[in-house]
């Protein structure tokens, strides 16, 4: 998890990672986007793809990346269980569903008990 952290942590590997979320492309395609040199667009994208998240392949003479979100699992199962309500705030969040729903059900009886 950490060479994922270490990869997304820089501005330029998150935005190409949502250049790829739409699909693959080439390295040049990518490197037009940015106004830094070709040479340090390809360390960027050798960081991506030694923590697992892009993939390259050489169709041709194009080298074309593509997203691979499998290793972004780890790392969103961790900070889900830091986001989510846990002990009393978990059960009172279920308390007022279920206290949204009662109301729900009651006004919904009332209602066809008026229409008959």
């Amino acid at each position: 998890m950490d060479e994922v952290v270490a990869a997304i942590a820089d501005p330029v590997r998150r935005r190409i990672l949502e250049m790829l979320r739409d699909g693959d492309l080439p390295a040049g395609r990518i490197a037009e986007e940015f106004a830094i040199s070709r040479p340090a667009i390809s360390r960027h994208l050798r960081v991506l793809r030694e923590s697992g998240l892009v993939r390259d392949e050489l169709v041709g003479r194009q080298r074309r990346y593509s997203l691979d979100p499998a290793p972004l699992a780890e790392l969103t199962d961790w900070l889900a269980r830091l986001t989510r309500p846990s002990g009393w705030e978990h059960r009172l969040d279920a308390l007022e569903t279920e206290v949204h729903r009662t109301r729900r059900d009651r006004r919904a009886g009332r209602a066809k008990g008026n229409t008959a």
